[in-house]
């Protein structure tokens, strides 16, 4: 197999021989720690689980041992075996060769494009809580949303363009601004139980999970929940001591962020029956309703403002991350050569940041067409899960076959063997395979199935099509540059 071209830029040159551009490692152990609570806990997931009532509790579990425990059990023995930039990218072209490594790193990419937009739109929803009686009239505005995910996006990829240590304060606030509306949840949950009682009645019968047509698409979003563990991977080059950092960041932050999706959607619950929640604007309505509970309604403006910068710091830190993806491949040639530029003062990827946030900004616009406001976010929620959900079978399906290589004296190994690995890994890949099915499924309140359908299974089709286009351009490029070498020769 064909070395992978940036793993040599990792000792000091890339593929054509050059000196490999220089990136500086900003990212300590309570930076990948936040990194990773702002990355994988969403305050949207808990109101999503929460509209579908106490059952949501036990699904939260079947995702967490289906899919959390195997992910990161597998992304934390492919970074020891490769820690180079471009994680995923690197893992399966290590196992599968240029095509597949390419088309995982593809799909990854793309699939945060319609996250963009959807993360930002719930904390557009989050932020008209702020605006007291004009917030009200905002709140079914479809030009708003597409007015805030625009600005923000373009104030988010600005910022990581200067810098991973500018960027990274973001993505520090936007974990603080995650967590604590969670602590502020679970904490007036219980005085509201204890002062009113419980709107919900958690009962065996009614925790009892059904996987239908009715649910599919809370399912497939439920896992989608505890996606984001490989991100961290793609900034191998720009941390410090990732071998001893990056596990200690991310069980810290995992056993944060399990907690809070699971008691923070028995809090939701115990404040409001499911029928009154929804996934766009459920987790204010339901603080809101907390707050008032518990005589401090004063504190609902400040909840919405930091649910807001933790949308935010989720969408800088999928935008920084990410964007490493398309640098790598810019260095590999399988993009134009300009994405693996880096800036001489800022040392950052800033034309592979600057293409990305710009192509998040097109997904704004495509998905609130011809839809309403929250049918714009279903369709492009299904949209991010099967996108999403298509570079972890990859993923899974390198973690088998890499089992028969030997690793490196020092790397981290999943306890149990290769024969451990591999059922784990074939535990992720059958939780991957079941929810992309489920995604294609739109909700039931959706006004137009058939366009919703379209606009998921077709420009989820477009986005594979044109990353195969574009592979095989690179090719051609790669194929003149090495002829152009011999000639000089």
């Amino acid at each position: 197999m064909e070395e992978l071209p940036y793993a040599a830029a990792q000792h000091g040159e890339t593929k054509d021989g050059s000196a490999q551009p220089e990136l500086k490692r900003e990212l300590g152990f309570r930076d990948l720690t936040l990194f990773y609570i702002v990355s994988l806990l969403s305050l949207r997931w808990i109101a999503t689980a929460a509209a579908s009532g106490p059952s949501s509790i036990v699904v939260w579990l079947f995702a967490l041992f289906g899919f959390f425990l195997p992910l990161a059990l597998c992304v934390l023995e492919m970074a020891s075996r490769y820690p180079d930039e471009g994680g995923l990218y690197v893992w399966a072209q290590k196992a599968f060769g240029d095509f597949y490594g390419f088309m995982a790193g593809w799909t990854y990419w793309m699939s945060n494009l319609p996250y963009f937009p959807a993360i930002l739109y719930f904390g557009a929803g989050s932020a008209v809580f702020t605006m007291g009686s004009r917030g009200k009239e905002l709140a079914d505005s479809g030009a708003y949303f597409m007015c805030f995910s625009l600005i923000a996006l373009a104030g988010i990829t600005l910022l990581n363009m200067v810098g991973v240590k500018q960027g990274k304060w973001l993505n520090n606030l936007g974990a603080l601004g995650s967590s604590l509306p969670a602590l502020l949840l679970i904490a007036l949950g219980v005085v509201s139980l204890v002062r009113h009682g419980s709107a919900t009645h958690f009962t065996w019968a009614a925790m009892e999970p059904h996987l239908n047509v009715k649910n599919a698409i809370f399912w497939s979003t439920i896992f989608y929940a505890f996606a984001g563990v490989e991100l961290a991977s793609f900034m191998g080059g720009e941390i410090r001591d990732a071998h001893r950092n990056v596990p200690r960041g991310l069980l810290l932050a995992g056993v944060l962020v399990t907690a809070g999706y699971i008691l923070g959607t028995a809090a939701m619950l115990i404040a409001l029956p499911s029928e009154e929640i929804n996934g766009l604007g459920g987790f204010m309505t339901a603080m809101a309703k907390l707050c008032q509970n518990a005589g401090v309604e004063w504190m609902s403006p400040a909840i919405a403002a930091m649910i807001t910068v933790a949308c935010l710091g989720g969408a800088g830190a999928y935008l920084s991350s990410t964007a490493r993806l398309p640098f790598v491949a810019g260095l590999d040639y399988y993009l134009p050569p300009v994405f693996g530029r880096v800036h001489s003062r800022w040392k950052t990827p800033y034309v592979a940041v600057l293409s990305y946030g710009l192509a998040g900004m097109l997904f704004a616009f495509l998905g609130q067409a011809a839809t309403n406001v929250k049918g714009a976010y279903d369709v492009l929620v299904s949209m991010s899960v099967i996108t999403y959900f298509i570079p972890y079978a990859f993923l899974f399906a390198a973690m088998i076959r890499l089992q028969r290589e030997p690793a490196r004296p020092g790397v981290w190994r999943v306890p149990g063997g290769p024969v451990v690995a591999i059922v784990v890994a074939s535990i992720g890949m059958l939780s991957t395979v079941i929810t992309i099915g489920l995604s294609v499924i739109p909700a039931d309140d959706e006004p137009n199935k058939p366009l919703a359908v379209f606009k998921i299974v077709g420009m989820t089709l477009i986005l594979i099509l044109v990353g195969v286009a574009v592979y095989a351009q690179g090719r051609r490029r790669q194929a003149a540059r090495e002829m152009a070498a011999v000639d000089v020769r």
